[in-house]
């Protein structure tokens, strides 16, 4: 079921999947949108309503706008979450999960509505300077409307995969699916690299914090050595690491990434109980 949000005349498009209790919200990160988030959601094991947010520059939500910056996306969550909490009269708040760029966005929000935000649980968020040496290149793709350039230089020079792997990625139907997110990423990466976060003020953050790592990520640029960063700011947050998983678990093992998402919407609930019990 797609439902729609607007901020400043601009669509947010969200699909949600049925459920009786308290939301889940998911915040996908670049190169990625609500459609590839589906095999998470479908092996989600949770009884309230999932929403999956499409963020701005991805149909059918409205484009970035002119003066697009990571306080844009913050603002948009704001008042995503806000219609969430009306529309599934959630007084208990939401259980939100951020991965990656959307990681960023979902502890800023999270931060500033911590009387909606239930728990966060973020999956190898990032913070700058993370990108920032493939931002020129970037920006020629884009001048130059290359979007087959774009796919290859997030891959090869953000995420650092090997030529091999970009070669075979090519040559599959993920391709085509790909070229049409790369459009944004430019501009996202640059208001990443422009917003200064406040790692250490998120230490003092009042609510249950998961954080996931891909085993294969641990220590190892250029997200595991972010990922170290963030859990140093976060030191009440329990570390979960997923064993032989990487950046796109979702997109390669998506039941086993919902099996964590939910353990960690579980053990929020539990510590409601302890509380009410203590």
């Amino acid at each position: 079921m797609l439902k729609r949000v607007e901020r400043e005349g601009v669509p947010l498009a969200l699909t949600r999947r049925a459920g009786s209790g308290r939301p889940l919200l998911i915040v996908p990160g670049v190169m990625a949108d609500a459609a590839a988030w589906q095999p998470v959601v479908d092996a989600l094991d949770v009884a309230g309503p999932v929403y999956v947010l499409n963020r701005r520059g991805r149909e059918p939500s409205g484009a970035l706008g002119r003066d697009y910056s990571m306080r844009t996306e913050i603002d948009d969550l704001d008042r995503v979450l806000e219609e969430v909490v009306v529309a599934e009269g959630a007084e208990r708040g939401v259980d939100l999960f951020g991965w990656s760029f959307g990681g960023l966005v979902a502890l800023e929000a999270a931060a500033r509505r911590t009387g909606t935000v239930h728990s966060l649980t973020l999956y190898e968020p990032v913070v700058r300077p993370f990108g920032r040496g493939a931002l020129d290149a970037l920006r020629e793709a884009a001048e130059a409307d290359d979007l087959d350039r774009a796919v290859e230089i997030v891959n090869r020079d953000v995420s650092g995969f090997s030529e091999q792997y970009v070669a075979r990625l090519r040559q599959s139907a993920a391709w085509e699916v790909l070229r049409p997110l790369a459009a944004p990423l430019a501009r996202e990466l640059t208001a990443l690299d422009e917003h200064p976060a406040d790692l250490r003020a998120f230490g003092s953050l009042d609510l249950p914090v998961t954080l996931l790592l891909g085993g294969e990520n641990e220590g190892v640029p250029p997200y595991g050595d972010v990922f170290a960063e963030i859990a140093s700011a976060l030191p009440r947050a329990v570390v979960v690491t997923m064993p032989g998983q990487g950046h796109l678990a979702h997109a390669q093992d998506p039941a086993g990434l919902a099996h964590h998402i939910g353990r960690a919407v579980d053990r929020a609930g539990r510590r409601d109980a302890d509380v009410c019990l203590s």
